[in-house]
């Protein structure tokens, strides 16, 4: 009953409040109750609910980029990520949870605030051990259970507090049944344990082995120890680290030292990750499996399968304890160093294997491992001595900052790192040219230049004459957005001739030539193009090339619609935005989006196109410069505009644009790709 009635509260909170933070100790379940009661009030946010988890966040400054990311707002733009995120949620009406701020107070209360001045239809839901002292905060305390004995006259059966260690202990042990025989113990262990859930079910899953007195008498044993000769009850906070304490001891030392070192993951990791990072001294590779497993029959890990594989996760509270150890057994730095180069030879692996077969494989795979990333860039950053290697795990994962929606926060921590690698070296000219690859994608063109410029430069002296070329291929690109064309036709034209051999697919020669067959459309020459592109096209093939095959095939589209051939033109921009949406690759989407509505207006349709324009610019000031500021889109785009208004009128053009504007990315596609509703939602225009 007393949850019932807890989440009644919080729920009526919700409706009053536009913001409420979930207090309480470690272990009592705030986590697990904002996210049932978001369950329960998601049909009244018509714009859905969001989650956010802040709990190995460290740097105050990268909140509201997490945040940002959690709401799956590809970071294209160049803009601060405070303007990415209050344009996102403009009017949306939705429920946002943010997940364990304790430790990020300040930042989390200022950026609420924030917000909620600029957003009217925001309200969120936070989870923190203190208050945030936010303006317009109201908190709500989330107790331990009722235990037996608070409710006079109870059915001490039906009390919440025995009814989680009957489940827990009957999934660990089925015959387990609550009888008359041990309700008395199961009370008193649940009064011992105070009601908080993590210290029941942690005991719980001692039903294994363990009678329930036999549990008893152990944790009697060792609250009694640590609360001296006084007889004065534990505090909770106490009594829950008393509860991990025995658990912790009831292991075995092997799964004592695994439980540690497992602590410097974030967020999930797999099977391999831990085998290579937490093996060692005293713990054989081989016996990680085995162990992993047990810390999982014993409610220490939790499992998961993903599509990209079986993962394993720590809860925050223990993940805790375990890194107190870890630093008590003088590991932390050995281990974080062996987390820091898994994750380095992971991201090599991902970019040797980026422009093959399994391409769609590595996104998924790289997307998940996203939080074990950042623990080990901040590594790099913060120690002495690796910032070559936080730039080689930066440069590795150029993709994931390109192709995957995240250029932000590549260019962030591009930044950030080559400031503190201010000498030339190989590894800081491959960062330079992926640092101008990302601006190039956000449209800032200057900037791109002048990456590019310095990664020549230093090249020249370093003697790296790979670096030199894709310095080339990157001013190349720069020089095509800014349409100065005989320099962009000349400098790609270099960058395919040295990559021929196809040892740099991407982003060496692929982009090469798409970028060039572009140039050569803007020069009137779509045959040429054409030629080009499906020589492009049929080398991604062999090699089973995605994501750049999606660019050559939207830019074969072009061509097409530039030799008036516009069913093709058709049938392949939407080709091209269906293989897009593998990825998180916004900047190819509103290309194709854009294409797509132009040849919309060919047929004749134009509210139609007028609300995929509407669309594809909402995306384009939230992902990037619309257009990549390049004239030559911009012309084009206007030219559509113009046309639109001229056909539908001012207004009925403006309420066209007005709705695709209200869209959100994926009703866009689906839109473009005609997978949803009439195929003009305006007949009546």
């Amino acid at each position: 009953m007393g949850r019932t009635r807890l989440l009644a509260t919080l729920r009526q909170r919700l409706h009053e409040h536009r913001l409420v933070t979930v207090t309480g100790i470690g272990g009592v379940g705030k986590s697990r109750t904002a996210l049932r009661i978001a369950h329960m009030v998601r049909g009244q946010f018509k714009d859905g609910v969001w989650f956010a988890d802040l709990a190995r966040l460290q740097d105050q400054g990268m909140v509201r980029h997490t945040i940002t990311s959690a709401l799956g707002i590809a970071d294209q733009s160049p803009r601060t990520a405070d303007e990415t995120l209050v344009e996102w949620l403009g009017d949306r009406e939705i429920l946002l949870i943010i997940d364990t701020c304790e430790h990020l107070v300040d930042a989390c209360a200022a950026l609420f605030e924030d917000l909620l001045t600029h957003a009217p239809g925001l309200t969120i839901l936070a989870t923190s051990r203190q208050s945030l002292n936010a303006r317009g905060e109201h908190t709500v305390t989330i107790p331990p259970l009722a235990v037996p004995g608070d409710a006079p006259g109870e059915n001490v059966f039906a009390n919440e507090a025995v009814q989680l260690f009957a489940a827990r202990a009957s999934a660990v042990m089925p015959s387990f049944v609550l009888d008359e025989h041990n309700i008395g113990p199961v009370s008193e262990l649940c009064r011992r344990l105070d009601g908080i859930p993590l210290a029941i079910e942690l005991a719980a899953v001692r039903m294994r082995a363990l009678s329930v007195e036999q549990i008893l008498t152990l944790l009697a044993d060792r609250f009694s120890l640590l609360a001296g000769a006084s007889r004065t009850a534990l505090p909770r906070h106490q009594t829950l680290r008393a509860a991990i304490g025995w658990s912790h001891e009831l292991c075995e030392p092997s799964e004592r030292l695994l439980w540690a070192r497992l602590s410097v993951f974030a967020g999930d990791f797999e099977l391999d990750a831990a085998r290579y990072v937490c093996a060692g001294d005293s713990l054989p590779a081989e016996s990680i499996m085995d162990l992993v497993s047990s810390l999982v029959e014993k409610s220490i890990l939790l499992s998961e399968g993903t599509p990209s594989g079986h993962r394993y996760r720590l809860i925050d509270t223990l993940r805790q304890y375990g890194e107190e150890w870890l630093e008590k057994l003088g590991e932390i730095e050995p281990v974080r160093e062996r987390h820091r180069d898994y994750y380095l030879q992971l991201a090599k692996r991902s970019e040797d294997a980026w422009s093959g077969a399994r391409q769609v494989y590595w996104y998924v795979r790289m997307r998940h491992e996203h939080d074990n990333i950042r623990v080990a860039l901040d590594y790099c950053l913060r120690t002495p001595g690796q910032v070559g290697a936080g730039l080689e795990l930066l440069s590795s994962l150029w993709f994931l900052w390109v192709a995957c929606g995240l250029a932000r926060e590549g260019r962030l921590y591009l930044e950030k790192t080559l400031e503190l690698a201010s000498q030339p070296s190989s590894e800081r000219c491959k960062a330079l040219w992926v640092l101008s690859y990302i601006n190039s994608a956000q449209g800032n063109i200057s900037g791109a230049i002048e990456a590019a410029e310095q990664c020549s430069s230093d090249a020249v002296r370093v003697g790296d004459s790979g670096a030199v070329i894709l310095a080339t291929k990157m001013l190349g690109t720069a020089a095509w957005l800014q349409g100065d064309l005989q320099k962009a036709s000349a400098l790609l034209g270099v960058a395919i001739e040295f990559h021929k051999s196809g040892r740099e697919l991407n982003p060496g020669l692929l982009p090469s030539i798409v970028e060039l067959s572009m140039v050569l459309l803007m020069q009137n020459d779509p045959t040429e193009a054409e030629v080009l592109l499906r020589d492009c096209i049929a080398v991604c093939t062999q090699r089973g090339e995605v994501w750049l095959r999606s660019y050559a095939i939207y830019a074969l589209a072009s061509a097409f619609h530039g030799l008036g051939r516009a069913e093709e033109a058709m049938a392949h921009a939407r080709e091209a935005l269906r293989l897009k949406r593998y990825f998180h690759d916004v900047l190819g989407i509103s290309l194709a989006v854009e294409l797509i509505a132009r040849l919309t207006l060919d047929e004749g349709r134009p509210a139609l196109a007028s609300q995929l324009m509407g669309g594809g610019q909402q995306n384009w000031r939230a992902f990037g410069m619309p257009q990549l500021g390049s004239p030559f889109f911009n012309i084009e785009h206007d030219q559509a505009v113009k046309e639109c208004k001229r056909l539908l009128g001012e207004a009925p053009f403006e309420e066209a644009f007005a709705m695709g504007r209200r869209m959100n990315l994926e009703e866009l596609i689906e839109l473009a790709l005609g997978d949803q509703g009439p195929e003009d939602p305006f007949p009546h225009l």
